[in-house]
């Protein structure tokens, strides 16, 4: 997906900025980027692949390399940014998360209107963060340039630009999506999407932006351009999965909140009377790990690390092309703890369940390693839609989602008439794809979460949220 961070200041704030963008490591995976501007040198650039390696590791020489009083960052699941550009407008670097799901059409649009072109990457693609910049170049102001792309792009936009004055100008996307932060100290302001990424530099907290609201940060002052909308769909995936524990969005952090969705999900368990004989609750690491410190603080069952990721050489940096390799990886990170396994009846929660290919790779390991049982919960609804609204790594089609592959296989293309019933638990199609599941990965029981118990867990309204993923609606 990815997440940016940036810094208007009085001093140099390059030190700042490096480990500000590295506190969203946790959101890509494929390019970091920094751009600076210096009063003396102008905008300066820096973008490296962190495919095979971390982002400290490929910029730790960048102190040597570039100097700035403003500068801004980002770690990206997709192009490489930020982008340098020149328009009338002036001179500027502009990064952006989000996904462009009509760039065709705008990049057709555009040529056709504006007779002007693109840098082509491999295959004719164009750089999505260079097709925002061309949208807002079309406008008089930045601040008319961002609403008419926001406006014009099916998906979504968060935008940061570093101006040739040192200004940085930060836009939310329109539904506010994925969240921008603001925070200050006595040398200037900063933006970013985590929050922890700036207290822990030591500036505090001025706001969260609204939906669609847009700012310009200088070192003494943030000036509102835009005001937010009304309207927000906030993406609920954020708390289960792609949000740092210690993270905070809307008000509501990331690890409370999933331990108030494990004890839901053992609430459920309960109250449907699944009294199952459990040694241990254990989740499927990382982001499962505090759902399944709730479930198991709910029902009493102990709680226990039957396997541990080995991570000191198996970073989330390196992950492969290929499916097959990417298995392979995960393999390997995976240590048991043959104690807290042989003979016994586990109960795992992970974050969600997607494809279904790893989690089948994890309970086949478990097996192998002398478990009795394997029952699994997913702190997640079935996920029956691909995301059409960010632009998450390895992202999905439809079809390679392993719920509906089960649909398919249970009653053909007729049977994706009736997802509704299919993700509900209680009806006997979703008993029915819940038990082929089992069957397929060999689960000793299976369970998700409902949609109103992780809506329940976040405490904020369903129409703030976006459930596009679970029930298809926008």
């Amino acid at each position: 997906m990815g997440g940016f961070f940036g810094i208007a200041s009085r001093q140099d704030c390059m030190m700042d900025v490096f480990f500000g963008v590295d506190y969203h490591s946790h959101l890509g995976a494929r390019r970091g980027g920094m751009a600076a501007y210096d009063a003396q040198i102008g905008l300066q650039r820096k973008i490296h692949n962190i495919e095979n390696s971390p982002f400290r590791t490929k910029f730790e020489h960048i102190f040597n390399e570039m100097t700035g009083t403003s500068v801004i960052g980002c770690i990206s699941d997709t192009d490489p940014q930020p982008m340098l550009i020149r328009s009338r407008l002036g001179s500027y670097a502009i990064c952006t998360t989000g996904i462009v799901n009509n760039a065709d059409a705008l990049i057709d649009r555009y040529l056709e209107s504006c007779h002007g072109h693109f840098d082509a990457m491999t295959g004719g693609r164009v750089n999505s963060t260079e097709l925002v910049a061309a949208l807002i170049d079309q406008k008089g102001s930045f601040v008319e340039g961002i609403r008419f792309a926001q406006s014009a792009i099916e998906g979504t936009a968060n935008i940061l630009i570093l101006k040739d004055d040192g200004h940085i100008i930060a836009a939310r996307d329109r539904l506010g999506r994925i969240p921008v932060q603001i925070g200050k100290n006595e040398e200037g302001y900063c933006v970013s999407f985590e929050e922890f990424a700036f207290t822990k530099l030591g500036y505090d907290k001025v706001c969260e932006l609204g939906p669609g609201e847009i700012v310009e940060l200088t070192p003494e002052t943030m000036t509102q351009l835009c005001p937010p909308g009304e309207e927000m769909r906030m993406c609920a995936f954020l708390w289960s999965y792609y949000g740092y524990p210690t993270s905070t969005y809307e008000g509501v952090n990331v690890e409370a909140m999933r331990y108030r969705n494990g004890a839901a999900i053992a609430e459920r368990d309960m109250e449907q009377g699944r009294s199952m004989d459990i040694d241990y609750v254990g989740g499927v690491p990382d982001s499962g790990t505090p759902h399944a410190i709730g479930y198991a603080n709910r029902t009493g069952k102990a709680f226990a690390r039957a396997f541990i990721k080995y991570t000191p050489t198996w970073n989330r940096s390196f992950t492969p092309a290929k499916q097959s390799d990417r298995n392979k990886i995960a393999k390997m990170k995976q240590i048991p703890v043959h104690e807290l396994i042989q003979d016994k009846n586990l109960l795992f929660v992970d974050d969600s369940i997607v494809r279904g290919t790893q989690l089948k790779e994890t309970v086949e390991f478990l097996y192998e390693n002398g478990a009795k049982s394997v029952h699994m919960r997913s702190a997640c609804p079935p996920i029956m839609y691909g995301c059409k609204y960010l632009n998450f790594s390895r992202s999905t089609g439809d079809m390679e989602l392993i719920s509906r592959r089960v649909i398919v296989e249970l009653e053909g293309e007729e049977g994706l008439k009736h997802i509704d019933e299919y993700a509900d638990g209680n009806t006997a199609r979703g008993k029915a794809m819940r038990q082929a599941i089992c069957d397929k990965f060999k689960f000793a029981s299976l369970g998700f979460q409902t949609i109103e118990g992780v809506v329940g867990a976040i405490g904020i309204d369903k129409c703030k949220l976006c459930t596009y993923c679970w029930d298809g609606k926008e």
